[in-house]
């Protein structure tokens, strides 16, 4: 008897070893290749809550008024590239008769930024007219795989990195993230000019200091994909008469304006999608194949040892005993 592998022995063992070789293929080198900001991104999220504002029409800080914000987020893809991610800001703060945010003439405050941030580390890249400068490691949203420690996140309106500290888990729309808090001491952020009255100068017009404080500043973040699902802030800002310690006049604050429940939901459904895909490359798909590709090996091997048995062929038949021998042929002539 003589062994041969068959086809389908020699196809189950060349499959399991494509497995295995894909396993580490996937989770090494596929998914730290996915694992890349968008460039994109199209989103618009909104914060609401309650606060005082300053009425230039009437000249006095109105309180216990509706507050929003309307962020919105787009990605420049011809300004992008593989290793950078461009992003265009316009941010806008409207209580209710400014509403819809859609001019900066009838905003309380009105900002548009550019946002370049290297695309794997989610680190500031100070290039392609980037507005403002800024540092730190978070901004709009954290890096991917987000750690249980303090980041070093950029306030805009402070023009300065605020340390966030990790307060450990909580759900957003039941969807589990990781919550990071601070908060932000009263701070000079610049001067403007003003009435004296205004501030209670006798003079015509003073360089008014303008300051800024923070009650509270709360971030949920997708662990995996580093995406914001929950956002609360509870600004004020002032104004100071020159070298004075009180305020004199309030521009902005609120105790809290949060992520609607719109919003929310929508910010959980992109983190659950980008989670899932990531969770795929780079853990289901590999150890599935991985488990696989060690099974059919092991079947292969198996089935090429053993091989397929068939006879082997004999010497030819004998006459039988008393038989008389066939006569030759003869070749023709």
């Amino acid at each position: 008897m003589r062994r041969t592998a068959s086809p389908l022995s020699l196809f189950i063992l060349g499959l399991g070893v494509f497995l295995l070789v894909l396993a580490p293929l996937l989770a090494w080198y596929v998914e730290p290749r996915a694992k890349r900001t968008p460039t994109d991104i199209d989103t618009t999220t909104v914060f609401t809550g309650k606060g005082a504002y300053f009425d230039t029409g009437e000249v006095e800080t109105l309180k216990n008024q509706n507050l929003t914000v309307t962020r919105q987020v787009r990605g420049d893809v011809a300004d992008s590239s593989d290793e950078v991610a461009v992003w265009d800001v316009v941010t806008s703060v409207d209580p209710d008769k400014s509403l819809p945010a859609s001019s900066p003439h009838d905003s309380l405050q009105w900002t548009q930024e550019r946002w370049v941030t290297d695309r794997e580390t989610n680190r500031p890249v100070h290039c392609c007219q980037e507005e403002p400068y800024f540092e730190g490691e978070a901004y709009l949203k954290f890096p991917f795989d987000v750690e249980k420690r303090s980041y070093r996140w950029w306030d805009n309106t402070l023009g300065a990195t605020v340390p966030l500290t990790y307060e450990g888990k909580r759900k957003v729309q039941g969807y589990e993230g990781l919550l990071f808090k601070a908060k932000v001491a009263p701070v000079k952020t610049g001067t403007r000019q003003v009435p004296g009255v205004l501030v209670g100068s006798k003079a015509g017009q003073v360089m008014a200091e303008e300051w800024y404080a923070n009650h509270g500043i709360e971030l949920v973040a997708d662990q995996r994909t580093g995406r914001i699902i929950y956002a609360q802030i509870g600004p004020k800002k002032t104004l100071r008469a020159p070298g004075s310690d009180e305020d004199a006049v309030v521009l902005l604050e609120s105790e809290k304006i949060a992520f609607t429940e719109k919003t929310q939901k929508a910010q959980v459904a992109l983190a659950e999608d980008d989670s899932a895909r990531l969770k795929l490359v780079g853990g289901t798909l590999p150890v599935g194949a991985g488990a696989l590709g060690l099974v059919l090996v092991a079947v292969g091997a198996v089935l090429v040892i053993r091989g397929r048995e068939r006879p082997n062929a004999g010497p030819p038949n004998e006459p039988e005993s008393g038989s008389p021998a066939p006569a030759p042929v003869s070749a023709p002539v």
